[in-house]
C-alpha cells in the first residue's frame, strides 16, 4: 500500500476508532485529531495511532496536521444539534467539509475519504441532516481533479458501541411492558462497523474508488418496529412495541427536542425517517455488506457476557 500516514478527524467516534484499530494492524501511521484526547485512553494504547488534541474547525491547524500525510478521512457528523435552525448541522457538516477539502489543496494531499449518509441530497433531503450532508458531498466532488474523493452512504451503523440498538436498550430498560414507538414502518438497511472499516480501508489505494460515491446496506431490511423488538428479545425484556401515528410521533419528536436533555429524539431525527434509510435498488454504486445483525448484536447486547460486563466498567470509570 503506498498510504502509509493517514490523518482521521473524527476518530475518537464509533466508527473512528473501530478504523483506528484497524489501520493500526495493517501498520498504517495514523493521526487522530480529537478535542479531549486524555478522554480517548482506548486509542492512546494503539502503537501507530498519534493522538492529536486539535481544534478542527481551525483551517491553519488542519493544513499542519495534514502536510505530511498521503490521505485524509472525514468521519465528522452530528445527529443533532443544540440550536433548532440547522445552523449546527451547517457548521458540523458543511463548512468543516469546505475546510478539510481546502486544507487537502492546500497542503498537497491527493486523497479524500468522506463520511456521508444514505439519502444525502441537498436539495431533496427531508431533514436538515440529510441536506447539509448532501451539500457537503456535493462540494467535495466539485475538486475530483486536485484530490481523489470517495464518499460513502450507508444505512445505520451498528456494532459494538454503536448509538442505535445500545440506545434503544437502554430505553427498554427503563420502560414499562408498552413501549410507544415513532415512526415504527421506518425500513432500514443496518451496515456492520466492521464492513463499513472495510470499505475504507480497501478504498484507500484504489484508483477504482475515485471520485466515486457509495450506498451502503447490509444484506436485510428491517422496519424499525422489527429493531426495537429483537432488541427487546436479546435483553430478554417483554415489551409490547407500539407504533404511534404521525402526529403523535411529530409531538414526540417535539417534547424529547426542547425537555429531554441528549435529544434522544428529535424534530430533525423525525424528517430524516420521512425516508427508508435502504438502498435504490437502481443505484450504480450499491455495495451489499455482509453481515448480518443477529450475528453481531447478541455478542454486545446480551448483558450477561463477561466481555460485556467488563465495557460497562471501564464506561463507569471513564476509561
Amino acid at each position: 500500500m503506498s498510504i502509509q500516514r493517514i490523518c482521521i478527524l473524527g476518530g475518537s467516534g464509533f466508527v473512528g476508532q473501530h478504523l483506528a484499530a484497524r489501520l493500526n494492524e495493517l501498520n498504517i501511521q495514523t493521526k487522530v485529531l480529537t478535542r479531549h484526547r486524555e478522554k480517548h485512553r482506548e486509542l492512546l494504547v494503539l502503537p501507530l495511532i498519534e493522538t492529536i488534541e486539535a481544534d478542527v474547525h481551525d483551517q491553519t491547524v488542519l493544513e499542519q496536521q495534514f502536510e505530511d500525510c498521503d490521505a485524509v478521512i472525514n468521519l465528522i457528523g452530528i445527529l443533532n444539534e443544540r440550536g433548532h435552525s440547522g445552523a449546527g448541522f451547517r457548521k458540523a457538516h458543511v463548512e468543516l467539509t469546505r475546510k478539510v477539502i481546502d486544507a487537502c489543496r492546500q497542503a498537497g494531499v491527493s486523497r479524500l475519504l468522506h463520511m456521508s449518509a444514505l439519502h444525502a441530497d441537498a436539495a431533496r433531503g427531508t431533514s436538515y441532516y440529510l441536506r447539509t450532508k448532501g451539500e457537503a458531498e456535493d462540494y467535495l466532488h466539485t475538486f475530483h481533479r486536485e484530490v481523489n474523493v470517495t464518499s460513502f452512504r450507508p444505512s445505520v451503523i451498528f456494532g459494538p458501541g454503536d448509538s442505535f440498538f445500545n440506545r434503544f436498550a437502554g430505553l427498554l430498560k427503563f420502560t414499562p411492558y408498552f413501549f410507544p414507538l415513532a415512526c415504527a414502518g421506518a425500513r432500514f438497511a443496518p451496515v456492520y462497523v466492521g464492513d463499513i472499516v472495510e470499505q475504507f480501508t480497501t478504498a484507500l489505494d484504489n484508483p477504482e474508488t475515485f471520485g466515486k460515491r457509495f450506498d451502503i446496506c447490509g444484506p436485510k431490511i428491517y422496519t424499525l418496529k422489527e429493531l426495537v423488538e429483537y432488541t427487546a428479545k436479546i435483553q430478554n425484556l417483554r415489551r409490547h412495541i407500539i407504533g404511534i401515528p404521525k402526529a403523535a410521533a411529530f409531538f414526540q419528536a417535539l417534547l424529547m427536542e426542547y425537555f429531554v436533555p441528549g435529544k434522544p429524539f428529535s424534530l430533525d431525527n423525525y424528517d430524516s425517517l420521512k425516508i427508508d434509510s435502504i438502498c435504490r435498488p437502481d443505484g450504480k454504486n450499491n455495495i451489499t455488506a455482509k453481515t448480518a445483525v443477529e450475528t453481531i448484536v447478541p455478542t454486545y447486547l446480551a448483558g450477561n457476557t463477561q466481555r460485556n460486563r467488563y465495557n460497562q466498567f471501564r464506561k463507569k470509570a471513564s476509561r
